[in-house]
């Protein structure tokens, strides 16, 4: 018999990934050397099509907002910045001499995260990326550039900056509306903080404009919520990511600021949830993957549509390259057959590459069997479906997917698995079948809720 949605609710309201990576980093054994690391990004990019994208990590924020899971710096001040950048430049000068290969392909995508990118000021913005941006062959008809910003710390100045580099994208952090939850969370973001810098961004001309939301905060009810999204509506992002609040207090002490008692339980949260994706897509946003919608005319949409978005460390892209190249502290590079991670601690950091070396915290190298089942999650995670490799997954999957089959969440037969539409909200938990190393890490607390 059919589940009630409450039910399933409350059965896959479990730890499970977010799968931007397989293996997920918690599962990751052996760490490349350098020379392994080297070699991989050469073979990553050995044919004269390949293409390469850039994530640069600016961790600082002047202020805690306790909901972060992010690798952050709380600082006022901004001396801080300047040598940071000239860290990420010798970073950078440390790989082109090591791989000079990443000079001859064309670099498809670069995108700032953090912390707050936009506590760089408008010239150490330019100073970092000009330089970048100058050392390498830009890809002339297939190039992003895109930015998280804090509307609260970002200036026209810096928007006209980017915009001159040749940026296209801007992501603005919204989170909500509503001041009682905006208080909470320790970042109070006024309603016309959000629209003046929206405007600027498409006075400037920026091609898309995303904003970050987040479902299951503290005090956040349905009568918020929707006043929330009417809000969002009115200045009609091209994009918008609407994610889950990640509880992990073991992680991110911070969020031990507040007490389960503020937080919505399971069914409330997907109460916000629903509401959320009905108004979205009554607005004319169409579901592109987990937590993302976007408008007919972004590329996000246009990707799915065409069967080529793709996902990694940075979320849902329309860019698939060859190999993503992480720079600054705690920063994750992903290659065909390897990932790298860079300290997450300032310190170490600056002093691995004073010596010249790359700052290497961990990473991982791939066996046959992770790319293949990476392949399958990434497939599952983009397309709702995947081709089945043989019989033998086919009658595997018959007896650890039965649960999915009788709710009627995902539909199988001898050749693929489909995850139907009322299974959208279950995806995690579908494509952990597929996850040969979460059985090891059951009883441990590695991951957020999926629901």
């Amino acid at each position: 018999m059919k589940m009630q949605f409450a039910d399933l609710l409350k059965k896959y309201d479990v730890q499970v990934p977010r799968y931007t990576s397989y293996p997920t980093v918690p599962a990751w054994s052996k760490t490349p050397t350098d020379e392994e690391w080297f070699n991989d990004i050469n073979f990553s990019l050995t044919e004269e099509q390949n293409s390469w994208s850039m994530y640069l990590h600016i961790p600082f924020c002047e202020s805690l907002c306790t909901f972060c899971g992010c690798n952050t710096i709380i600082t006022k001040d901004h001396k801080k910045e300047i040598e940071y950048v000239d860290l990420i430049l010798k970073e950078f000068e440390i790989y082109l001499e090591k791989a000079p290969i990443l000079k001859q392909r064309n670099l498809k995508l670069i995108h700032l995260g953090g912390g707050t990118p936009t506590f760089l000021s408008a010239q150490q913005l330019n100073r970092l990326l000009s330089k970048i941006l100058s050392s390498v062959q830009i890809s002339k008809d297939d190039f992003e550039a895109s930015i998280e910003v804090d509307p609260r710390r970002t200036t026209y100045d810096q928007l006209k900056v980017l915009k001159e580099l040749g940026f296209n994208r801007v992501s603005l952090g919204v989170q909500d509306f509503n001041e009682k939850v905006q208080k909470l969370i320790h970042r109070v973001q006024p309603f016309e903080v959000t629209k003046k810098i929206t405007q600027d961004a498409r006075d400037l001309g920026f091609e898309s404009v995303n904003f970050d939301l987040i479902y299951g905060l503290p005090a956040q009810s349905l009568e918020m919520m929707e006043r929330t999204l009417d809000k969002t509506i009115e200045l009609k992002p091209d994009r918008i990511a609407f994610y889950s609040f990640a509880l992990v207090p073991w992680i991110k002490p911070a969020q031990r600021l507040f007490t389960d008692e503020d937080l919505p339980k399971a069914e409330s949260k997907r109460e916000l949830y629903e509401l959320a994706r009905k108004k979205f897509l009554a607005a004319g946003y169409e579901d592109v993957g987990m937590d993302h919608f976007a408008l007919k005319t972004d590329s996000l949409f246009k990707a799915r549509e065409s069967k080529t978005l793709h996902r990694n460390f940075m979320g849902y892209t329309d860019k698939k390259t060859d190999l993503l190249l992480g720079l600054g502290i705690s920063s994750i590079s992903e290659s065909k057959r390897l990932f790298h991670q860079n300290e997450k601690l300032l310190p170490r950091y600056m002093n691995e590459l004073k010596e010249n070396k790359i700052a290497t915290l961990r990473g991982h190298i791939l066996t046959d069997q992770d790319i293949k089942q990476r392949s399958k999650i990434l497939r599952l995670m983009t397309q709702y479906r995947l081709e089945l490799e043989d019989s033998s997954e086919f009658e595997r999957l018959q007896i650890v997917a039965k649960d999915f089959l009788d709710e009627k969440l995902i539909s199988l037969n001898s050749k693929e698995i489909t995850v139907l539409k009322e299974g959208h909200p279950f995806l995690r938990n579908i494509c952990a079948l597929f996850d040969q190393y979460l059985p090891q890490n059951k009883d441990q607390k590695l991951f957020s809720k999926s629901i």
